[in-house]
């Protein structure tokens, strides 16, 4: 992923409502990201997967969850941020809870009784990744919690949604409810659409209605396609920027393109790293793109900034920042 943008077309940059220029994570203002708690087992697999044999793979046991690993790697480039989610009353949650409040994420995280804390295997070979999910707790997160996290939080500029709260129908009406209360704030909002199976489940038109006018709406290129279809990247975001504000699609190793309504057309191509797991690469993306744009950053630099995180990511096995 690149260290540098390339902007083309007509418009200008765009400036988000928040003060000021400057490094990631200057004069953004508190982000709420709201969504998964989960326990991630990575398998990074040595050889090809022998169904029904075995397969020698590196194994560790980490923190991740769409939006728990965004928190972090928020906080990492030091902008306030609250986690809003669900773990169960168990010892995965209370470690899940106690890792990100050491990485330095402030946690409106509910503990829910008689329920375990989700939990994800992720099978990773090359630049793939195959996720077995149990979302446990994940489930319970309701309204409420979201409504309490807000009031709490009376420095709150920006709401970031895991796009997996809305594919649940159990937890759909909580990420429904962020969204209008967020937007009713005055703060701005994005979502991660988060994965493309359970995104073809729901219906492109479903979850368009779900995000209709959110700032910023951020797509793979699976995801893309199931939501306008098998387009070009730039045909891609600027379909989608009918129900987004802004739209970026990203392409993994072929980098990533921003698309906005005013006809801004931004392009960001991959930095090549060595991968070892790509597991939360796009979550860390998310928190690059995030903080620069925050902080009034164009297109062509969050995408840089973001391409930054996206290939730290991959480097290293699991979701989280290293260290």
């Amino acid at each position: 992923m690149s260290q540098r943008g390339e902007q083309t077309g007509a418009g200008g940059t765009v400036t988000p409502p928040a003060a000021g220029r400057g490094e990631a994570g200057a004069g953004t203002g508190r982000v709420l990201v709201v969504g998964d708690v989960i326990t991630d087992v990575v398998a990074v697999l040595a050889a090809t997967l022998a169904a029904g044999s075995d397969t020698p793979a590196a194994i560790r046991f980490t923190g991740g969850g769409q939006a728990a690993n965004t928190a972090s790697w928020l906080a990492a480039q030091g902008v306030p941020v609250t986690l809003v989610g669900a773990v169960g009353d168990d010892d995965a949650g209370r470690d899940r809870v106690a890792e990100l409040t050491a990485a330095g994420v402030d946690c409106a995280v509910d503990r829910i009784g008689g329920c375990a804390t989700g939990t994800v295997i992720v099978l990773a070979a090359g630049d793939e990744r195959t996720m077995i999910t149990e979302r446990g707790a994940n489930v319970r997160l309701r309204p409420g919690h979201v409504d309490a996290a807000l009031a709490a939080t009376p420095d709150a500029a920006h709401l970031h949604l895991s796009g997996y709260t809305l594919l649940d129908a159990d937890s759909r009406p909580a990420g429904l409810r962020a969204l209008a209360a967020a937007r009713e704030r005055g703060l701005t909002t994005s979502v991660d659409a988060a994965s493309a199976a359970p995104l073809r489940a729901a219906g492109a038109a479903a979850f368009l209605s779900w995000v209709r006018e959110v700032d910023l709406l951020l797509v793979n290129t699976d995801e893309a396609t199931v939501l306008a279809g098998g387009l070009d990247p730039a045909a891609q975001g600027r379909a989608l920027v009918a129900s987004a504000r802004r739209v970026v699609v990203k392409r993994g190793g072929a980098g990533a393109t921003w698309v906005d309504r005013d006809g801004t057309v931004a392009a960001s191509p991959a930095r090549r790293v060595a991968v070892v797991d790509v597991t939360g690469a796009g979550d860390a993306f998310a928190a690059g793109l995030l903080a620069a744009w925050l902080a009034g950053s164009s297109p062509d630099v969050a995408l840089a900034r973001a391409a930054d995180l996206g290939a730290a990511a991959v480097s290293q096995i699991g979701a989280r920042p290293a260290g």
